[in-house]
């Protein structure tokens, strides 16, 4: 099947957003990121107003899973987003006030899917505290200069230094990161191999070489961080990761999410165009699901949020005729990148001295 089934696609994000199976169970903690997934899949497909009559029930949910800071604002280290209800009241409550739940607290990742969901939603995030965000994202950022997702600790590694470069590039404030420490910690990242992993002295990955990139091209530091003979690397690293589509690390199977990792670095690297296109197409189009619509992890698999958003991002890179071009450093379609830039001329036109 060589053609790319649109409709069924929609279909597909429509039934994320409201009716998931029980596998996802697991997943509870984490709507938030699968909300994302199928609003900017919606997106990508130019299929937002299918959303017409939910668009705002749909803003506040997300608003109700801001955490605020309390009248003495000896809380801000958890500011932030929250990705569900599970571990924590919606909205800032006055319940929430008196009665706090442990660990209920912003996530770093969440943040980061929420802001963009507004931003995809059309939102002008002026209900986002935006001194709180910063504040939580500062006390996540280590030593090190990687982040932990959430305040009471957890692990630390690329893919939070990307989420917090992606709040920062949104919220056009740059105070909750020390940008040397990031980068100083993305180039130590850089493995013998040219790829970039998780953290220092780690394998390198199609995901982490991803967060890594992308964080650096919001950053504008790119050149900074690494000389032309370690970017010659890195590209090469990234362009034999292909063998029809692209593998995440060297010996492991083709993965449609790679189209969109590997791919999306590619083309922050200007070097997408050495890629065998077709052969990377034929693949994605192998995990496609005829039936449900959804792209899966590998063929003849089951389809699932992430992979079929990542599939349909990995068509957008191709320039496939039915898909949106996309933003591939912020992962958000070119159309919701403009409303960030509006917004961020207003907010200068309203305060000139920011």
């Amino acid at each position: 099947m060589d053609t790319f089934l649109k409709a069924k696609h929609v279909k597909f994000f429509e039934r994320c957003l409201h009716v998931l199976p029980s596998r996802y169970s697991s997943l509870d903690t984490n709507r938030m990121t699968i909300a994302y997934f199928a609003l900017s899949g919606l997106d990508m497909l130019g299929a937002l107003d299918k959303l017409d009559n939910q668009r705002k029930d749909i803003v506040e949910w997300i608003y109700s899973l801001q955490l605020l800071p309390d009248s003495t604002e000896s809380n801000l280290c958890q500011c932030g987003f929250r990705g569900s209800t599970t571990l924590g009241s919606s909205f800032d409550s006055e319940k929430a006030r008196q009665f706090p739940i442990p660990l209920d607290s912003g996530h770093i990742a969440m943040t980061y899917t929420a802001l963009a969901s507004l931003v995809i939603l059309g939102d002008d995030l002026s209900r986002v505290n935006k001194k709180a965000i910063m504040a939580g994202l500062k006390s996540l950022q280590q030593e090190d200069g990687s982040y932990c997702c959430v305040p009471e600790g957890s692990e630390n590694d690329m893919r939070f230094v990307y989420c917090a470069a992606v709040v920062c590039s949104i919220l056009s404030d740059w105070s909750g990161m020390d940008i040397p420490k990031a980068v100083h910690f993305i180039r130590n990242s850089q493995s013998y191999e040219g790829g970039i992993g998780q953290g220092l002295y780690l394998e390198a990955h199609g995901g982490s070489t991803f967060c890594a990139i992308a964080a650096l091209v919001l950053m504008d530091k790119l050149t900074e961080a690494f000389n032309q003979t370690q970017l010659k690397r890195l590209k090469q690293w990234c362009l034999n990761r292909q063998q029809t589509g692209f593998q995440g690390r060297p010996n492991k199977p083709t993965d449609t999410c790679y189209s969109f990792w590997i791919g999306a670095t590619l083309k922050l690297l200007d070097v997408y165009n050495l890629s065998n296109k077709e052969m990377n197409r034929g693949f994605i189009l192998e995990t496609q699901n005829n039936i449900t619509g959804g792209f899966a992890k590998w063929p003849d698999h089951s389809p699932d949020a992430l992979h079929a958003y990542l599939g349909v991002c990995g068509l957008s890179l191709l320039g496939e005729p039915d898909v949106e071009e996309m933003d591939p450093a912020l992962n958000i379609s070119k159309r919701a990148s403009k409303h960030i830039q509006d917004l961020h001329r207003q907010w200068q036109l309203d305060n000139p001295n920011r």
